[in-house]
């Protein structure tokens, strides 16, 4: 029997959002919700049946138009028009598990009864999450400010009879997946539509898949750069502590332990070296890995505020006797840190590649390319020149988005945060970075096999084991690209693991 989580205003973490998404729970609203929410929803009626009410949204047009009055028995027709209009998306459809996480994410929101809508709007967006009814929404089309748009007016779409949606591993029209659940249409009331488009769920559902995922990824690397730094043959000082005790950056202390702790009993890390200095996508760990999980800790920060925030435009504060519009829709900070985990995460996948550079140049003992037939087998050597690819793919879309603005809506909204383009750059370099992390291993685990008899440390051995299990060791030229494939799967699937426990 399914458990059912109440929506009732608490706090809400990263971690329990990505929990609650990935657990079998209902959601219901809570007692307590409904009532504010209903609350809230009177004082708005209240204010609108007053006769020189002019209330932004409501009863005027929407942007630049927002001069234009709208008379009282066209304000439900406004906000279906609306939600059609701003249905405008382009591009590829997002990850359904990410059109998941928006569906939550606006039922939160707009469950702090700031927004003015009814209880039956929450309740049918509930019931659209509890049947598996997510809807189809495309990655082009929000600027990151009026909210995130278009593709909240595809998340919309469905509650009043329009748009696709997934249901039962199929793409089918909206209105037959509510049939089929016996779930009802709504008609959209005064301020419904705009609550419904204006908030920046799109870009903070990205924000939080990504930051889940590379912070999980950012342990992977660990394990997988440990298995590196002794199929290297490189010295254990750089991750002394004292180092690091005069140079006290969190992620940094932290990093040279998790190396420490993943070579604990190691044979070759503790062994004596021939060389006198690692180069420094070895040597540079902590430091490089160090500063990438400092700026995980403040999107952190920053995204954790937003999924408690109110996002809607205009708000409504029943027990001041006010509504207010204001700009909470803007999408600047999140903008800003997505950018921000873009170059962290990015980073992270060029150290890597370096060291897979160093492990297949033929030095330290290791053959040329990682193969024992130089010459007549290229090994290992076009793996690095796909590695190469893409890093530099990776820098090229860290470009930032946030620094970019384009005019819109007749110069009312003439400053825009692009946090939606930020957010699916950011997406693409995480999935560049998991290929990064899969071509290390898959390399490592080549060139440890070169140390035999030798061994690492027991956590190493048991993530060679793993790959080998998949991968066999490379004695003459075959199809990488499958290797590459089974491997990144192997990290997919270690990766989701970490990240649900997360």
């Amino acid at each position: 029997m399914r458990n059912f989580h109440t929506i009732d205003n608490g706090r809400y973490d990263v971690n329990g959002i990505i929990s609650l998404l990935f657990s079998d729970n209902l959601l219901e609203l809570g007692r307590d919700a409904k009532l504010q929410v209903e609350k809230n929803r009177d004082f708005l009626e209240s204010q609108i049946k007053h006769p020189d009410s002019i209330i932004y949204g409501i009863n005027t047009g929407f942007g630049s138009l927002c001069n234009v009055h709208i008379s009282d028995d066209k304000l439900e027709h406004l906000q279906e028009k609306l939600v059609l209009s701003h249905a405008c998306g382009m591009g590829n459809k997002i990850p359904i598990h990410i059109a998941k996480l928006i569906l939550l994410l606006k039922i939160i929101n707009l469950s702090k009864g700031k927004s003015g809508v009814r209880s039956t709007v929450i309740e049918t967006m509930i019931a659209m999450y509890n049947h598996d009814i997510i809807p189809v929404i495309y990655e082009q089309g929000s600027l990151g400010a009026s909210g995130d748009l278009a593709p909240l007016a595809h998340l919309s779409l469905p509650l009043i009879g329009y748009g696709k949606v997934y249901f039962k591993g199929e793409i089918i029209d909206s209105a037959d997946a509510f049939s089929s659940c016996g779930i009802a249409h709504i008609s959209l009331k005064s301020k419904e539509g705009l609550a419904l488009l204006n908030g920046t769920q799109f870009s903070l559902a990205f924000s939080i898949f990504i930051l889940g995922h590379s912070m999980s990824l950012w342990d992977i690397g660990h394990e997988v750069s440990a298995m590196s730094l002794d199929a290297f043959h490189c010295d254990s000082a750089p991750f002394d502590a004292l180092i690091h005790q005069i140079r006290p950056h969190k992620g940094q202390l932290l990093s040279a332990q998790k190396i420490s702790s993943i070579l604990k009993d190691s044979q070759i890390f503790t062994g004596k070296k021939s060389t006198v200095q690692d180069p420094y996508s070895f040597r540079c760990i902590p430091q490089v890995h160090g500063a990438s999980y400092q700026a995980f800790a403040h999107a952190l920060e920053v995204i954790e505020t937003e999924l408690n925030s109110v996002t809607d435009n205009p708000l409504i504060f029943e027990e001041d006797g006010k509504i207010l519009s204001g700009g909470n829709f803007h999408a600047q900070p999140l903008a800003l840190v997505l950018d921000y985990m873009s170059m962290a995460m990015a980073e992270l996948g060029s150290i890597s590649e370096r060291r897979v550079y160093q492990l297949i140049n033929g030095d330290r003992g290791l053959p040329a390319f990682l193969t024992m037939n130089p010459g007549l087998d290229s090994g290992f050597m076009i793996v690095q020149y796909t590695a190469a690819s893409i890093v530099s793919q990776s820098k090229q879309l860290c470009s930032p988005a946030s620094v970019d603005s384009i005019v819109s809506s007749k110069g009312q909204e003439d400053h825009v945060s692009m946090a939606a383009n930020a957010a699916t750059k950011a997406y693409k370099i995480l999935d560049n970075l998991k290929s990064l992390i899969a071509i290390e291993y898959l390399v490592a685990a080549q060139a440890l096999d070169f140390r035999r008899p030798q061994m690492s440390s027991p956590q190493v051995e048991s993530l060679h084991k793993q790959l080998r299990e998949k991968v066999s060791f490379l004695s003459e030229d075959r199809l990488l690209h499958d290797d590459m494939t089974l491997v990144k799967e192997c990290i997919e699937i270690k990766l989701e693991n970490h990240f649900k426990k997360s």
